[in-house]
């Protein structure tokens, strides 16, 4: 069995009939992830380190994906083709490696633009890597949005009407 992951359960549910009983497509339901509001998320001494946390939104969904994950030959993540996708895809990777659930599977990134057969059946045939300058490009944006709204913010909060 195959599992394939996307962002969203209408995607999961059409992508679902096109490719059939070897295959298994759930949605992550966008970001699994994301920085803590606590100060210390982003450790700006030690090479920005990030510090993650699993949102509480996504566990019922994580749950379901690591269960199918243990007993699938191939995982494919099938997240959007932009960098948000990307990070996504990235943040999966990420957590199945936590888990110890990528040992002895396959790991395959696909894309596509439409929600056709035809797009599905040719990005499934033409698997990539997940390309990291996007999620770099991910990693930098998110660091500067934490570390400009935790310090910001406040001062904002003092200074502006409403």
């Amino acid at each position: 069995m195959n599992l394939v992951i996307v962002e969203s359960p209408a995607k999961a549910k059409t992508i679902n009939k096109y490719l059939g009983r070897d295959y298994v497509v759930l949605a992550s339901y966008g970001h699994i992830r994301d920085l803590p509001s606590k100060n210390g998320s982003v450790d700006t001494e030690n090479k920005f380190e990030m510090l993650w946390e699993v949102d509480s939104f996504s566990k019922k969904y994580l749950k379901k994906i690591t269960d199918v994950a243990k007993v699938s030959n191939k995982i494919i993540l099938a997240t959007d083709p932009d960098r948000e996708g990307e990070a996504i895809a990235w943040h999966l990777k990420e957590y199945l490696l936590e888990k110890k659930l990528l040992k002895n599977k396959s790991l395959e990134r696909v894309v596509f633009n439409e929600i056709t057969k035809n797009a599905i059946l040719k990005a499934i045939e033409n698997p990539r890597q997940i390309e990291i300058p996007l999620v770099k490009a991910y990693l930098a944006r998110r660091a500067l949005d934490y570390l400009v709204g935790f310090n910001i913010s406040p001062i904002l909060w003092t200074k502006l009407p409403g």
